[in-house]
């Protein structure tokens, strides 16, 4: 349910919270949260700093953020009812094309940020700009500088690093904005890159790695830059490596794979070392057969062929598995309730027959527990036939501990048939008024 991610590299925001990461969420919580990122091994763990920004209103959707030059925070509100491409048509009516807000978000008592000068720009006015400590002030600059030509850009560049300060802790840093300045004429300095990877931060090296994964056709050096990469003490390295060497030859490409998995492999570099080493190989990876998480429940006088097509419906892409789970718990903190234990599975099928086949939407209670209904529930009229319907809501009955009479193909047809006219979702009070909650 997460659309748009940014780091926060602004000035005008405390510098405590530089580097947290913030994240939209359009589903459940409307709004966007912000995490402390952490060092984990080769990878990262976060967390959770606060909720940045958060909306009452049902049909918020913050699809997108990012720093603006002076600083501040941009997030756009997309404003829609309807967010799923795989259960709604794109031409459905109820998707709104008119509404749709973009929020500022400021911090009281701090200057923002000079705009730095991008657009229009000389080539030593925007060297300097890479200097700024504002990422996306640094990102706009490289854009900008690869519209220049190589042999404005490249002498000008030398010169620059020529005349960086070595004694600043931001040495390394602005060799590595100059490696990428490189990359972006497409001439990656091999010296920076030699440099760069004996650099005492890791960060640093695997991101040079990276440049060395996607510039390797002007880098003759290449593979003994990766095999050195391999044999890195920090993990990020080497998993930069491993991936790097996964598109080489088999004859270039496995010795820098099997030298990485010489030293421990994390829970982040695993996976990538199996599937790197098998598709050098030429084969598929090998995965551990996994027990479904429910498996089909043998229930006195239903036939197991309709529970197993049930359950095959049940688990599709995008059917009632995505958002209720296979286990049937639901996604509680994302406003999805639970099949389990349901009275909306298991008492009138008539209730249940017409919410899936015209769809859900609105605030719902189950067990107790009240959900927002933020999301509508699809509509499956027009997808599933009236056995399918019958299987599947047969299945859901009685898997997950319910238990609760099949459903008849005939009483869907006829419930079908008696609803054609309806226009749009059913709501929770609509159905409860005709069908009320059995006791």
């Amino acid at each position: 349910p997460t659309s748009g991610l940014e780091f926060v590299s602004s000035r005008h925001f405390p510098e405590d919270v530089q580097g947290d990461m913030l994240i939209n969420n359009t589903i459940g919580f409307l709004g966007t949260k912000q995490h402390q990122m952490l060092e984990d091994g080769t990878g990262y763990s976060t967390k959770h700093r606060q909720d940045l920004l958060r909306s009452s209103d049902i049909n918020y959707r913050p699809v997108d953020l990012e720093f603006a030059p002076d600083g501040s925070l941009y997030i756009a509100d997309w404003h829609n009812v309807l967010i799923g491409h795989m259960q709604h048509n794109i031409r459905d009516p109820l998707r709104d094309h008119s509404h749709g807000r973009i929020y500022r978000v400021t911090y009281p008592g701090r200057p923002l940020v000079t705009p730095a000068r991008v657009d229009g720009a000389s080539v030593s006015i925007l060297l300097e700009n890479l200097k700024l400590p504002e990422y996306r002030t640094r990102y706009r600059t490289r854009r900008e500088l690869r519209e220049h030509a190589p042999s404005e850009v490249l002498p000008a560049l030398e010169k620059w690093v020529a005349g960086l300060d070595k004694t600043s802790p931001q040495y390394e840093k602005l060799m590595l904005e100059a490696l990428w300045v490189s990359w972006g004429q497409n001439k990656p300095d091999p010296r920076l890159i030699r440099q760069l990877m004996k650099s005492q931060d890791h960060r640093i090296r695997a991101a040079v790695v990276e440049v060395v994964r996607f510039a390797g056709k002007e880098l003759p050096e290449k593979e003994a830059m990766l095999m050195e990469a391999a044999k890195d003490e920090h993990g990020r390295v080497r998993l930069e490596a491993i991936v790097s060497a996964s598109w080489l030859s088999k004859e270039k490409g496995l010795p820098i794979i099997t030298e990485a998995g010489k030293k421990p492999l994390d829970t982040w570099m695993q996976p990538a070392y199996n599937t790197a080493e098998a598709h050098i190989n030429g084969r598929a990876v090998v995965r551990p057969k996994q027990e479904p998480a429910d498996k089909v429940p043998v229930v006195a006088g239903i036939k197991p062929e309709i529970m197993a097509a049930g359950k095959a419906i049940y688990m599709r892409d995008g059917f009632c598995n995505t958002c209720h789970q296979a286990d049937g718990k639901g996604l509680e903190s994302s406003g999805f309730p639970p099949l389990k234990g349901s009275m909306w599975v298991t008492g009138s099928e008539d209730r249940l027959i017409k919410l899936v086949l015209k769809g859900l939407y609105g605030p719902i209670v189950v067990n107790g527990k009240k959900y927002p209904g933020q999301v509508p529930m699809t509509p499956y009229e027009g997808m599933l036939k009236d056995d399918e319907v019958a299987s599947v809501l047969t299945y859901v009955r009685n898997a997950f501990g319910n238990r609760a009479p099949a459903v008849n193909p005939e009483r869907v047809k006829e419930i079908r048939a008696s609803i054609k006219g309806k226009k749009g979702f059913y709501t929770p009070e609509e159905l409860l008024k005709v069908h009320p909650m059995e006791k």
